[in-house]
């Protein structure tokens, strides 16, 4: 359907003169969806061609299971989350708000793309996240940094937030742990120019030109979580030690004892 949509796009997309910059009014409205494969789903699916490994076994998605079909391997089951059971492909009926009402440690791979965004409550959603996984399970998720509102969603649900690397790994971490979230983040002045004005792929001289990161200009970041032990290290200092031999004061010290043990 994207591949039909793209070549539709492309015989009625009107070259675009980039020296003119002097405009209010975006080129696109719709993420460039009607000119051609937008900026972000570019960078969505890099993401998920890097981390390709790990979309196995049983692997879920939100609404369908299109990523899982294209970048997946030796898949045991689709999987597709939905908060009702108006969607006739889900598997998973439950709300990722309201961790009770998800199954617990089902899922090798969650993939949950341009998702966070529309939800109020990040850290519920997180926790629902970290609750479907399996012990050494993934959560592959991308959120928004740079972008348009979204009108289409914002008239139904909501369009709550935009991140950055930083917000996201402690939003993330919080959850799964220190040590188990990888963040990479897409996009540059170029690309976030262009992804503003509604600009395709298909309208860039070049794509390559997508792929040098600039660390201000991030239009998607990617998060890589995985649900495994966390090390929690707790530090109990103990009383004063004072050293006498034969009545002489020798000195006085602090002892520190260290205990480390995994929790999930």
């Amino acid at each position: 359907m994207g591949k039909i949509r793209r070549i539709v796009g492309s015989l009625f997309r009107r070259p675009i003169d980039f020296s003119d910059q002097l405009r209010t009014e975006p080129i696109s409205r719709k993420f460039g969806f009607d000119r051609g494969c937008p900026i972000d789903r570019y960078y969505i699916d890099s993401f998920l061609k890097q981390n390709q490994n790990l979309i196995t076994g049983s692997v879920l998605e939100i609404a369908e299971s299109t990523y899982s079909k294209q970048f997946g391997h030796d898949i045991a089951s689709y999987e597709v989350l939905h908060y009702d059971d108006s969607n006739k492909k889900a598997t998973i009926v439950g709300d990722l708000t309201k961790p009770e009402t998800l199954p617990k440690e089902r899922i090798d791979c969650f993939i949950c793309t341009q998702t966070l965004n529309f939800i109020f409550d990040v850290p519920k959603a997180i926790e629902g996240s970290y609750k479907v996984l399996k012990q050494g399970g993934t959560l592959l998720c991308t959120v928004s940094g740079i972008s348009q509102i979204s009108r289409y969603d914002m008239d139904r649900w909501g369009d709550y937030w935009r991140f950055t690397d930083l917000s996201i790994r402690k939003l993330m971490e919080s959850v799964f742990g220190e040590g188990n979230v990888e963040i990479v983040t897409f996009g540059n002045a170029l690309a976030a120019t262009a992804f503003l004005q509604g600009l395709a792929i298909d309208d860039l001289p070049d794509t390559s030109l997508l792929d040098k990161k600039d660390l201000d200009y991030q239009i998607t970041i990617g998060i890589k979580a995985t649900n495994a032990e966390k090390i929690i290290t707790i530090y109990i200092r103990s009383f004063n030690l004072f050293i006498i031999s034969r009545f002489c004061y020798i000195g006085e010290f602090d002892l520190f004892f260290g205990v480390i043990f995994p929790f999930r």
